[in-house]
């Protein structure tokens, strides 16, 4: 059974992430936590404050663009960093809880800022192994 980790993939210009799990919320968990790695250590970000998030779309592929770009809007909006997330599907409706803190520069050290998650190379799928596969490649 596919383990939840997650990793980042090249892409010209931009970040790719990927998450992977053993069920499709895990995996569009671990696609979130890469996005926190595209800015700094996620290990280094204090899960000190609790926000929800709730996304739709008719699909699998969008819905993870929903889910990465209200990620983004967040950390926007908050001046925040995440470091876990519980996400619930049904169906097409994903509704998260996002755990983090206030950025602190000096101990973050942010490398880039996100733009937003794009539509290239966006794919949600099983694995061989039982397990998902949740991607996309975000514009930094």
């Amino acid at each position: 059974m596919t383990a939840e980790h997650w990793e980042h993939f090249h892409h010209q210009a931009d970040i790719g992430v990927r998450g992977f799990g053993p069920t499709k919320e895990a995996a569009f968990a671990q696609t979130a936590l890469a996005l926190t790695g595209v800015i700094t250590d996620p290990e280094e970000v204090k899960p000190q404050e609790m926000v929800p998030v709730v996304c739709e779309a008719p699909d699998d592929e969008l819905l993870l663009a929903d889910w990465l770009n209200a990620l983004v809007y967040e950390m926007a909006h908050r001046k925040m960093l995440f470091h876990r997330f519980e996400v619930k599907m049904t169906g097409h409706r994903l509704q998260a809880t996002m755990w983090g803190e206030t950025v602190d520069v000096a101990r973050h050290q942010p490398a880039v800022e996100i733009k937003g998650a794009t539509y290239t190379e966006l794919r949600v799928r099983p694995t061989e192994d039982g397990g998902w596969v949740a991607q996309c490649v975000v514009d930094v």
